[in-house]
C-alpha cells in the first residue's frame, strides 16, 4: 500500500508538471502573438488552479522543485518524497516540454526562460537572479501559508494560481519567469544554446528563495 501511494504521487506530479509546462510555455508558443503576456501569464496561473483540484489530494500539487524544497526546510516533507518529487517533476517537464515541440513542429523555441540581449526586456543577470529569488520566495511563501491548516480550507489553488499569474505580469519580459527548475529544466534541455548555457541561474535563484520562504516557516517567522 505505502509503495503504491509513493507511486501515486509520483505520477501525479509529473502529470502536474507535464500540463504546466505545455499549458503555460503553449500559450506563449502557439498563442502568444493572439494572447499576449496578459494571456501567458493567466495560462501558467489557470493550469496550476486546474492541477491543484486535479492532483492536490494526491501530491500537493507541487509540480516545482522549489516548492519541494521549501516544503522540506519547513518541515513538511521528508527526504524520500523530496528525491521522488524532484524525479517526477522533471521528467514531467521534460516530456511536456517534447510535446508541445512536436505540436509546434519545432524545438526552436518553446517559451524558454533567460536574460540579456536578444531576450524579451533584455534585462541584466542582476536583475534575472533578483526577480527569481524574491519572486519565488515571495511564491512559496503563499503557498505554504495557503495550505497551513489555519489557512480557509478549498481556497489555496486558487491563491496558489493567482499569485503564479501576477509573477508572470510582472516578470515575463524579465526571464519570462521560471520560479519553477522543471519548468526551465524541460524547455532549455530541448533548446540547447543559450537556453542551456543560463539554466543554472534558474536553479539557483528559486532554490534560494524557496530556503528564505520555507525557512521562514521552519523558524516560525510566519505561523
Amino acid at each position: 500500500m505505502k509503495r503504491r501511494h509513493l507511486m501515486q504521487k509520483f505520477v501525479a506530479e509529473f502529470i502536474g508538471t507535464l500540463t504546466l509546462v505545455l499549458f503555460g510555455c503553449g500559450a506563449a508558443v502557439l498563442g502568444g502573438e493572439h494572447v499576449g503576456q496578459l494571456g501567458i501569464a493567466l495560462a501558467f496561473g489557470f493550469a496550476i488552479v486546474a492541477m491543484a483540484y486535479g492532483i492536490g489530494a494526491i501530491s500537493g500539487c507541487h509540480v516545482n522543485p522549489a516548492v519541494s524544497l521549501a516544503a522540506f526546510v519547513a518541515g513538511r516533507m521528508n527526504a524520500r518524497d523530496l528525491v521522488l518529487y524532484w524525479i517526477a517533476q522533471f521528467l514531467g517537464a521534460l516530456v511536456g516540454a517534447g510535446i508541445l515541440a512536436a505540436i509546434a513542429g519545432t524545438a526552436g523555441g518553446l517559451g524558454q526562460n533567460g536574460w540579456g540581449p536578444g531576450y524579451n526586456g533584455e534585462f541584466s543577470m542582476q536583475a534575472a537572479l533578483i526577480f527569481e529569488v524574491v519572486m519565488t520566495a515571495l511564491f512559496v511563501i503563499v503557498i505554504l501559508g495557503s495550505t497551513s491548516s489555519a489557512a480557509p480550507a478549498g481556497f489555496a489553488g486558487l491563491a496558489i494560481g493567482i499569485t503564479l499569474a501576477v509573477i508572470h505580469i510582472v516578470g515575463i519580459q524579465v526571464t519570462g519567469v521560471s520560479v519553477n527548475p522543471a519548468r526551465s529544466f524541460g524547455p532549455a534541455v530541448l533548446v540547447g544554446g543559450q537556453a542551456l548555457a543560463q539554466l543554472w541561474l534558474f536553479f539557483v535563484a528559486p532554490a534560494i528563495g524557496a530556503i528564505i520562504g520555507g525557512a521562514l516557516y521552519r523558524l516560525n517567522v510566519l505561523r
